[in-house]
């Protein structure tokens, strides 16, 4: 359940999106990560549950950081085109075409912006159905 490590493009909201999509897979199957992986009260003694508990946290954890990691990149990245596209924009303030770029990477900024809404709600999300399923097994550091 690795998430992919590739560097995000930012140049192209669409792929990245698309990343993100991926990198959420994780996310996405711990209701049914959890109910193959910890055992119910009859199966109790076959399987570690709180190692499996642990390395899930772990995983949860990698994937979460990796994917901030990647989103506040392309806003600082996306922030730093639409700067200069400002700052060039004052020196020719009748070039349409400049001001078009810039509308469109100013929308996008907007967009990666949403994004770290949305990670919100998933990760909050996760680690609810995680701790209603692990708590009894595995106590993660109080970092979280």
């Amino acid at each position: 359940m690795a998430a992919p490590s590739g560097a995000a493009s930012c140049e192209d909201f669409a792929e990245f999106q698309e990343l993100l999509r991926v990198m959420r897979t994780i996310d996405d199957r711990i209701v049914h990560e959890l109910n193959t992986t910890i055992p119910t009260a009859s199966f109790v003694g076959k399987i570690d549950a709180g190692q499996t508990c642990k390395e899930l946290y772990q995983s949860l954890m990698d994937a979460h950081t990796s994917r901030e990691r990647i989103i506040k990149n392309c806003i600082a990245q996306t922030s730093s085109v639409v700067k200069t596209l400002r700052e060039e924009r004052e020196k020719a303030q009748d070039n349409i075409a400049l001001l078009k770029q810039l509308r469109k990477e100013q929308t996008k900024l907007k967009l990666m912006q949403s994004e770290l809404n949305v990670e919100e709600v998933v990760n909050d999300r996760s680690w609810k159905v995680f701790n209603e399923r692990c708590r009894i097994h595995y106590k993660p550091p109080k970092s979280q």
